[in-house]
């Protein structure tokens, strides 16, 4: 239905008449004209050439006046009541682009890959089954980086991964400061939706914090923590030779996640990766009561534009004036 948001401002419409009934006349300016016997053939000779411009010189600039009062009302149209989709978790992601993920150990559709282009891949699938909840994105390398904060536009957040190279957050691992950052954008959201999914392949080598130091931030505000070790046990090198994986220190990505309430997974190919990451989207959602809304379209600048069109129309039309009794 068409409703107006500030029906008050219809008051407008009073004003020309206040301004007619208050405001002093003004002063007759005097001057000449000629006076002619003949001024009621003239008088019919103009009117019958100029009377309707005259006519739409009047009605124009009240027909855009209308149309600004309207327009300052704010018509919208309400739609039909929507109930929102009700919140699930507050969900965040850290993704490791360290030097490491380079390594082409992995497959995709038959394709060898390397480490974060299968981590995008099932990461991207994962992020499609989040429908309510807020979900944030943390690339860590040598430093750490919110790419994303939490939100409900879970393209935006494939888009950011989907973009993302190795390297681009330095060669070396951090996987301390990647939870402690975490931990900074989630402890202010409701206690038991805080979850934190932190993926890496390698160990920790740089970094402001220790992983079990930032684990125990991460315990003390009650943030969840999911450790993911990515990466096969060998990856093949040069004429085919098998050469040991880098490291992963599964010990301590272990004790992460017991000391914060989660999991630790261990996915050495990337249909591991994906069953993880369908493991992880059966989590119970904590969901909240949400408030029914009403869509809302504003349509304010429709008569905006009509009186703006109206008033360029009367600034186009012919200038005459016929003064009773007299021509001037």
């Amino acid at each position: 239905m068409l409703e107006f948001d500030w029906p008050w401002a219809f008051a407008g419409l009073l004003l020309p008449l206040l301004a007619w009934r208050l405001l002093p006349r003004a002063p007759d300016a005097g001057g000449t004209a000629l006076r002619m016997p003949f001024y009621a053939e003239v008088v019919a000779v103009a009117g019958q050439a100029s009377g309707s411009g005259l006519r739409a010189r009047v009605w124009l600039p009240a027909l855009a006046y209308l149309l600004l009062c309207v327009a300052a009302a704010r018509p919208q149209w309400v739609g039909e009541i929507e109930m929102p989709p009700q919140s699930g978790r507050d969900l965040m992601l850290a993704v490791d682009v360290s030097g490491s993920m380079a390594a082409e150990d992995m497959a995709v559709a038959g394709r060898r890959v390397d480490r974060l282009q299968a981590v995008k891949v099932v990461i991207g699938d994962f992020l499609e089954r989040r429908v309510g909840d807020r979900v944030g994105m943390i690339l860590f390398g040598q430093a750490a980086y919110q790419i994303t904060p939490l939100t409900f536009d879970r393209n935006s957040v494939r888009h950011q991964l989907d973009t993302s190279s190795v390297g681009l957050a330095g060669r070396e691992t951090a996987i301390g400061d990647a939870i402690g950052l975490a931990v900074k954008r989630l402890r202010e959201r409701p206690a038991q939706q805080r979850v934190l999914i932190l993926l890496t392949d390698g160990v920790n080598t740089t970094g402001a914090l220790q992983p079990l130091e930032a684990a125990e931030l991460a315990r003390v505000h009650q943030v969840r923590v999911y450790t993911v070790a990515f990466g096969a046990d060998a990856q093949r090198g040069p004429f085919g030779i098998s050469l040991p994986s880098a490291e992963i220190d599964e010990a301590t990505l272990q004790k992460i996640a017991d000391d914060t309430g989660g999991r630790f997974f261990r996915a050495r190919n990337t249909a591991e990766l994906a069953g993880i990451y369908a493991e992880l989207d059966r989590l119970e959602p904590v969901e909240e009561e949400a408030d029914p809304i009403r869509p809302r379209q504003e349509l304010f600048h429709y008569p905006a534009a009509a009186a703006l069109l109206l008033m360029l129309l009367g600034l186009l039309l012919p200038q005459r004036r016929i003064v009773a009794g007299a021509v001037s």
